[in-house]
């Protein structure tokens, strides 16, 4: 059975994951977060790509990507290759790094990119790393709340549906859903 076709157009927006092959650790360190979000930066501008947010979780990342020029599969396919190369290099290491290609799941809403976005931001606070999604240095998070200096990211589209500060609005947003499903309040 082959794989599954994307569909793609101008102006598509994906929810792509990578997971590590055999679900093992694509970060060890430091400078592994920070190699792969210059590749991915790279990989972006190559193709004008644009990135709405992120989250590299230690086994897997979350990339919310809108094409222009190209299909998301050659962004992914360009930064993949490049990490696993360092990876491999740095680790002394052969073979694949990634647990299949990746899976990118079209959005076709805004309310979908939305849902996205809060899904991608709560995933470091789903798994127990930390308590709130701001505490978590491998997401875009802080930087479409206004705490980090916005590196990569294009905040613009998610932020432009909620009114006045935005970034607060944002930020209420997706910590109203730490409330309700994790039973918890914010402090």
């Amino acid at each position: 059975m082959g794989r599954r076709k994307i569909e793609w157009f101008p102006g598509a927006i994906y929810h792509v994951t990578t997971r590590g092959n055999h679900r093992n650790d694509i970060f060890r360190d430091e400078e592994d977060y920070q190699v792969y979000l210059i590749t991915l930066q790279e990989a972006l501008e190559r193709y004008t790509g644009i990135l709405y947010c992120y989250c590299l979780m230690t086994n897997h990342t979350h990339l919310m990507i809108e094409t222009t020029e190209v299909t998301v599969s050659e962004i992914m396919r360009r930064l993949n290759l490049l990490y696993t190369k360092y990876f491999n290099k740095k680790y002394n290491l052969v073979g694949h790094l990634f647990q299949g290609r990746y899976y990118a799941e079209s959005i076709q809403s805004d309310s979908h990119r939305l849902e996205g976005s809060k899904y991608i931001h709560l995933n470091p606070v789903r798994a127990k790393m930390v308590n709130l999604p701001e505490e978590y240095e491998w997401s875009s998070y802080s930087m479409l709340i206004g705490i980090k200096k916005e590196k990569i990211i294009n905040s613009k589209k998610v932020l432009s549906y909620f009114r006045g500060d935005s970034r607060l609005v944002y930020k209420e947003y997706v910590e109203a859903a730490l409330i309700s499903h994790c039973g918890y309040q914010v402090p």
